[in-house]
């Protein structure tokens, strides 16, 4: 019987699961957050996979790995570096090490380290520990294959499937480590294989067998964790994706907004899971279509926007540049619509796995003519939901397509989301035709206030109208080539979205009297302000200003930028947003902090290069 093991406290702690593609990292990474979701913890977490559909078994290119942060409190980033390291083979162990903290506990399974696998990982010896630097006492070295072989024996399973159960094994290794409840687990995998009940109870009856290994051995390890958590808001929780929160807002939107939900998309990583997402809530008034390609995802999304819908189209950078004509024509016809770019790696396919901030200037400027359009960038993966919301209320109350920026990093990612109710959410009221201009009705009459023009919906007796590509009449509608008339679309279409309110800019830190002020967009909010965080601990005056509203910007951007000494702009691109500020603010000559790696912001990095400017 094992003797009683010490359990110590700890605010935080991040793990990353690591090994084949095939090998299950994702689930077992997503399974060990969500059971730390459900518990109180606050969350962040990284999938980090290749784009290789299925890279050569024991490949360095086909490792794939899931990083997760789990806090007491609120969590911003996944973590620079990991405190427990998961390799399920030798070229997990290569390739991932560089992830771990010096003094990492690493689970290996060392059936997966036979001679062979160590020459497809490129070691030079068979003592692969001592080839890359690492103490075997902070190694725990378990024959998983060969356990979960015993613990299946009588399961009546093929060896194939048998394998795929490897992951649950050290799903149940971590969480014996962190002294994580397994009823949560055993919930999770009844609820994924609910039409495979017998699939369940298999991983289920391998996670015990991890668990109690470790238990049992005590596994090199002197001591387990717990996380407590602090008080949080009354409410349900759960582990969210920042593509499922975009699916979410965009089904609350269309509730709140008394329309049917229609997403025109086709597939392209990293968005797809919002199609997917999508799909399932038919129950709930929602139309999806794969359609052939990006071009007429987009299409027909602007018909069923003229058709009277909540119309959204979901994609990545390269479906951006094929929707851009179509696009255009929801510019000029001034329907809304809502344009989804999940970012990931360019150019052409680029990295497509990967996350980067790079689309920026395309969505702003990426289209012939004069054709201005809203662009709002969700700042985590929770906040997706609240994104995609403000940018459906956005469209649907100033008829303008709307550009909602995410990223892969977001997208992927996941958070501890508390579940609206749809009292909290703001109101939405789609700018309809009223009853007055019933028989007088032309299609670019406009809100003197606004300038938003009134909604028609096709069938309305009284409100015949036409719209189309080619420019047309302000007054009447009718087709027209007049060059004032032009002049004053352009305008008019411009001031439109000017005039959108949008929330001011905030700022956090040291606001009065910072000595450098940290500015971003996006999904690096949570790497720019642990990074200020970390420099104000030091003693340093600095202040963060995050950009979520970036076309319009807020009306006091030019003011917050123009307060301080110093100002970095960092951004995973080669200046965009520095570039646009530059170009809006008079005077305005930022420092920039830019990385195009396809990788989140390392936060010891940020603060070196901060403290530099300081």
């Amino acid at each position: 019987m094992a003797e009683a093991m010490e359990v110590k406290e700890l605010d935080q702690v991040v793990v990353r699961f690591s090994g084949d593609s095939g090998d299950g990292m994702q689930l077992a990474g997503n399974i060990f957050s969500t059971v730390s979701a459900s518990v109180g913890n606050g969350i962040s977490t990284f999938p980090d996979y290749p784009a290789d559909i299925r890279a050569p078994q024991g490949s360095l290119t086909g490792v794939s790995g899931f990083q997760v942060h789990i806090g007491e409190g609120q969590v911003y980033t996944p973590g620079d570096l990991c405190d427990v390291l998961v390799a399920m083979n030798a070229a997990a162990l290569k390739t991932q090490y560089r992830y771990a903290k010096p003094q990492a506990t690493i689970i290996i399974d060392t059936d997966s380290f036979a001679p062979s696998d160590l020459r497809k990982a490129q070691f030079a010896t068979d003592d692969y520990l001592a080839e890359m630097g690492i103490d075997g006492d902070r190694v725990v070295q378990c024959p998983i294959t060969q356990m979960v072989k015993d613990c299946l024996k009588d399961s009546g399973m093929n060896n194939k499937s048998v394998l795929k159960c490897r992951n649950m094994f050290a799903l149940g290794l971590v969480c014996w480590l962190f002294n994580r409840d397994l009823n949560l687990v055993a919930n999770f995998l009844r609820e994924k294989f609910a039409k495979k009940p017998a699939i369940a109870e298999n991983n289920i009856l391998v996670v015990q067998a991890g668990y109690d290994y470790g238990h049992n051995v005590h596994a090199s390890v002197p001591s387990t964790y717990r996380i407590e958590s602090k008080v949080k808001v009354p409410g349900r929780y759960m582990d969210i994706t920042g593509n499922k929160a975009t699916a979410y807002g965009l089904m609350a939107a269309a509730e709140k907004a008394g329309l049917k939900l229609f997403l025109g998309s086709y597939p392209i990583t990293p968005a797809t899971d919002i199609l997917h997402e999508l799909s399932k809530h038919k129950s709930c008034g929602v139309m999806t279509v794969q359609c052939e390609d990006e071009v007429s995802g987009c299409a027909s999304a602007i018909g069923a926007s003229f058709a009277g819908a909540l119309a959204a189209t979901s994609t990545s950078g390269p479906g951006i540049c094929l929707k851009s004509e179509a696009m255009n024509l929801a510019v000029i016809d001034e329907l809304p619509l809502v344009v989804i770019d999940v970012q990931r790696g360019g150019p052409s396919t680029g990295l497509p796995t990967k996350s980067e901030q790079t689309d920026l200037l395309q969505v702003l400027f990426g289209r012939n003519g004069e054709s201005p359009m809203p662009v709002i960038a969700a700042t985590s993966p929770t906040q997706c939901f609240d994104a995609a919301y403000a940018a459906c209320k956005m469209a649907l109350e100033h008829l303008t397509p709307v550009v909602l920026l995410t990223d892969a990093f977001v997208a992927n990612g996941s958070g501890a989301w508390k579940l609206p109710t749809m009292d909290s959410l703001p109101a939405i009221e789609p700018h309809y035709v009223t009853e007055a201009q019933k028989g007088k009705y032309t299609p670019y009459e406009r809100d003197e206030d606004t300038l938003v023009r009134y909604w028609a919906i096709p069938g309305q007796e009284g409100y015949t109208h036409i719209l189309g590509g080619l420019e047309k009449d302000g007054r009447t509608g009718a087709i027209s080539t007049d060059p004032d008339n032009h002049d004053l679309m352009c305008r008019l279409r411009a001031e439109k979205v000017n005039r959108i309110p949008v929330p001011d800019l905030e700022v956090s830190g040291d606001v009065d009297d910072a000595d450098l002020l940290i500015v971003g967009f996006g999904g690096t909010y949570g790497h720019l302000h642990s990074a200020m965080e970390e420099l104000r601990q030091q003693g340093k005056k600095v202040a963060h200003a995050h950009f979520s509203f970036i076309n319009p910007l807020p009306a006091n951007t030019a003011e917050v930028l123009m307060r301080y000494k110093k100002v970095v702009v960092a951004e995973q691109n080669l200046g965009q947003l520095a570039a646009f500020l530059r170009m809006k603010v008079d005077g305005f000559v930022p420092a920039q902090y830019n990385e195009v790696k396809g990788q989140p912001f390392v936060v010891s990095k940020l603060v070196e290069a901060f403290e530099k400017l300081i």
